[in-house]
């Protein structure tokens, strides 16, 4: 019996993206546990920079509920993650746990490689923004084998399943979460499948994903994009997060030796400007 998580980040009960992946589940062919947690309903604190879990075996030093949906992530066999839209972008909540990425180094074994698929939920139809280029961000960067991410169509609670387009949605991403890889139906990035692109100078083009620059050319009237890779990798095998680990742990040494000259830098800048704070 397989144990599947499903992520939910958004506030609303009932609403269409919960419903999405309960729609999902029931159409997963193999035998499971749908497991569901809602980002907001844990206190997950802003990330401080301090770099503290990646050089302390207790983990993070924040007091929150971090710990509980890692759990919760270590302990499932695959994923389902739906976010709704918010000013053309995700529900913050999905952007605050990523924040946190750095104390998943700490579980790379564990993480690396379970299947996922993502659905984004939005209101007006092409006004999704960056909301599927999160999605997909936010599964390369928790290590899974994202196999598809969809956008769905719906404001109103339930909306989403009064067209019968999403329903088919559902089936497809079912089918693809134990199954091969949803096959790409526009042009994408070679690298990562991602097909969000910045358009630099001399056809030049970064891909928003795997932010791996190339070239585009067109081809029998479409685009095309060759993009290499770079000599610092995030996501593309286990063995390039485990070198983005050491790179982050290594940090703390370069730090050391140029503590000096980085605090002669700072030091200038440490009483320009009047700070606004929260009245008490």
């Amino acid at each position: 019996m397989k144990k599947i998580l499903g992520i939910i980040g958004s506030p609303r009960k009932l609403g269409n993206s919960e419903i999405m992946v309960k729609e999902i589940s029931r159409h997963i062919s193999v035998p499971h546990e749908l497991h569901l947690l809602r980002l907001q309903d844990f206190k997950i604190l802003p990330c401080r920079g301090c770099y503290h879990c990646l050089f302390k075996t207790e983990g993070c030093v924040l007091k929150d509920d971090l710990n509980a949906v890692l759990k919760a992530l270590l302990d499932a066999d695959a994923l389902i993650v739906s976010a709704p839209t918010y000013f053309l972008g995700l529900n913050a909540s999905v952007k605050c746990f990523l924040d946190r990425g750095l104390s998943f180094y700490s579980h790379i074994e564990k993480l690396w490689g379970k299947p996922a698929v993502g659905v984004v939920t939005t209101g007006i139809r092409g006004k999704e923004g960056y909301s599927l280029l999160g999605i997909q961000s936010f599964l390369k960067l928790i290590f899974t084998d994202e196999k598809d991410s969809r956008v769905v169509y719906g404001a109103l609670p339930g909306e989403v399943f009064m067209d019968e387009e999403n329903t088919r949605t559902a089936k497809e991403l079912a089918s693809a979460l134990f199954g091969p890889p949803a096959e790409k139906k526009g042009p994408c990035c070679p690298q990562c499948a991602g097909d969000t692109f910045r358009f630099m100078d001399n056809n030049t083009v970064r891909c928003m994903l795997c932010s791996n620059s190339g070239k585009m050319r067109v081809a029998d009237g479409h685009p095309a994009f060759e993009m290499g890779q770079s000599d610092h990798e995030f996501f593309s095998s286990k063995e390039a997060v485990l070198n983005h680990k050491q790179w982050l742990l290594g940090m703390k040494s370069r730090f050391i030796e140029q503590k000096k000259a980085l605090k002669e830098i700072t030091r200038q800048y440490l009483n320009q400007g009047i700070w606004i704070k929260p009245q008490p």
